[in-house]
Order: C-alpha cells, then structure tokens, then sequence
C-alpha cells in the first residue's frame, strides 16, 4: 500500500471536480486491462475536452494534475497526447477503503 502522502495526493487530486469528471470519463471509456497504447479511441486530450464546458488548456492542467497523482498515464505519439486510467490505483484506494 503506498505512503500516506502518495494516498493524500490521489485524493488531493480528485478532490476537484473537474478532475473527478474526467477520471470517470476516462475510466468508462477505458476499462480494466486498458492501457494507453490499446484502445484508446476518444482518449486524446482534445477527445476528452470536448466533453466538457471548459477550456483544452484547462482540461491539459486537470490531466496534468491526475497523471502526477499516479491516477492516470499519458502517452504522446506525434501531435496527440493519449490518456487511459491506472487501474492499479484503483485498487490501492479499495484497499485503503477496507482498513
């Protein structure tokens, strides 16, 4: 189980509900098993901030912010910047829930 620092920071991170918005946009897009280099048809940044009534560069900080919680990965290939959730981190939070 990470740090209690490393929890702080997940949970700093979806405190936000922009980011909260955009974790569950990624993660029902993207199930278990998916990885940023699989299917990741409408997960681009620019895919992603079309769903939302706020700024692409805002929406670049927001996944800026979730990728340094360790919430999600990113991958750039060429002019797009593909995102997909951390699963693993899903299940870190679900044990903590459970102690």
């Amino acid at each position: 189980m990470p740090r209690s620092p490393d929890l702080a920071r997940i949970f700093k991170a979806l405190s936000d509900p922009n980011r909260l918005a955009i974790f569950q946009l990624l993660r029902k897009r993207c199930g278990p098993g998916c990885r940023v280099a699989a299917d990741d048809a409408g997960n681009t940044v620019s895919d992603i901030a079309d769903e939302f009534d706020i700024a692409l560069s805002t929406v670049s900080h927001h996944l800026k912010e979730l990728k340094n919680a360790g919430l999600i990965s990113c991958e750039k290939r060429g002019l797009w910047v593909y995102c997909a959730p951390n699963h693993a981190i899903l299940e870190t939070i679900k044990k903590f829930a459970r102690t």
